[in-house]
């Protein structure tokens, strides 16, 4: 299968999507191992191997993506998240014989899942697609039919190309590896305070802006402000944009990067002396109307960067200049129940400097900066 254009940002296995799910109760992996391979032929991609433009069909070997550890100890639920990073960052292995590998710790007080997919394979949304057909198919009773049906409600499409026919050719990429060196923080801030905000903009501006505007506003100065040394005139935003939605030939069951990155750049002055709210309405009032035309556009524009052989103009950003907003409010954790509910404690280890993931706990927004 040919790969798409914006896969291709990720040929060289950059950014690999990554977290860490923690469940206090443990999970039956005897029956997680059966879901596995029983999903292998429908998301067939995943065990699938990359050869230059091309993701191979390849038959499912479980110690090729799978691997489960036992120990006679706790979790430590009151580890800081710099050491859980570096703690559980390096439990799966950093090049993969397929683009999904699953580990398992077994502890005394619960169990830890920590699926790893390489972003070649797909984006967030294919990610928890994968893992919510697991949970389910992982639940069924031990019944043929059962099973069947279930692997059909969540069969996705493959059709990377359908929209332009493409095929790269770039040899002799080499694994990227990310910067190690940063430092992590959070802040939490109450749902209802943003909520308050977004209606106080639409007030007074007549704009209609959204919580991921909003939050990306305040992760985007927070960052500014971190960058004590940093030199440039302007400091670039990118959002990564699902166009699921706006695109009928993909739609919801499409397994692969349905993505658009979004670039705002930032005069410093501007993120040195602009209230957050400003900052906030430039990114709505910059943010494209996605139709088809202009996503067709958007893939022929990478086609060109990848003929000129500008592959570093490729990568989603850069952190030199630049920072990643990541939107990860709407992560289903509702719909990872492997069999003793939803999961107790979610951490992302996909972290790259100058990057922010947004999340949600209860009634609060959190911020996860790393810089």
């Amino acid at each position: 299968m040919n790969i798409s254009q914006v896969d291709s940002v990720f040929a060289d296995g950059s950014y690999p999507i990554e977290l860490l799910f923690f469940y206090k109760l443990k999970l039956k992996t005897e029956r997680i191992r059966r879901a596995l391979k029983k999903l292998s032929s429908t998301f067939w991609p995943l065990f699938g191997e990359y050869q230059t433009g091309q993701i191979c069909f390849s038959r499912y070997n479980e110690n090729e993506c799978y691997d489960e550890m036992v120990l006679n100890e706790q979790f430590d639920t009151t580890l800081n998240y710099s050491a859980l990073y570096e703690k559980y960052s390096r439990i799966n292995p950093p090049v993969m014989q397929k683009l999904f590998h699953l580990a398992i710790i077994q502890y005394s007080n619960g169990t830890i899942l920590i699926p790893k997919m390489n972003h070649l394979a797909g984006d967030g949304y294919s990610y928890f697609y994968f893992l919510t057909a697991l949970a389910s198919v992982m639940r069924d009773p031990p019944i043929p039919f059962k099973a069947f049906l279930t692997r059909l409600l969540y069969k996705p499409h493959h059709y990377r190309t359908i929209l332009r026919k493409f095929l790269f050719t770039e040899r002799g990429l080499k694994q990227a590896l990310p910067d190690s060196q940063f430092t992590i923080s959070y802040e939490e801030l109450p749902r209802e305070e943003i909520q308050q905000t977004i209606r106080d903009i639409k007030s007074r501006h007549n704009l209609t802006i959204s919580a991921n505007d909003l939050l990306s506003a305040i992760s985007v100065k927070k960052l500014f402000s971190q960058q004590k040394d940093f030199i440039h005139d302007s400091m670039q935003l990118t959002i990564p944009m699902d166009v699921r939605r706006q695109i009928p030939e993909y739609g919801r069951r499409y397994f692969g990067n349905a993505l658009l990155f979004k670039t705002i750049t930032f005069p410093r002055q501007t993120l040195r002396e602009s209230e957050v709210n400003i900052i906030a309405m430039d990114i709505r009032k910059s943010i494209p109307a996605m139709t088809k035309e202009g996503y067709i556009t958007y893939l022929k524009e990478l086609e060109k960067l990848i003929t000129d052989e500008q592959f570093e103009k490729l990568k989603p950003y850069n952190p030199a200049y630049g920072c990643l907003v990541t939107n990860l409010t709407k992560m289903p954790a509702a719909h990872l129940d492997f069999g003793t509910g939803n999961p107790d404690f979610i951490f992302p280890l996909t972290i790259e400097k100058n990057s922010a993931a947004l999340l949600s706990h209860h009634n609060n927004y959190i911020l996860r900066l790393a810089y």
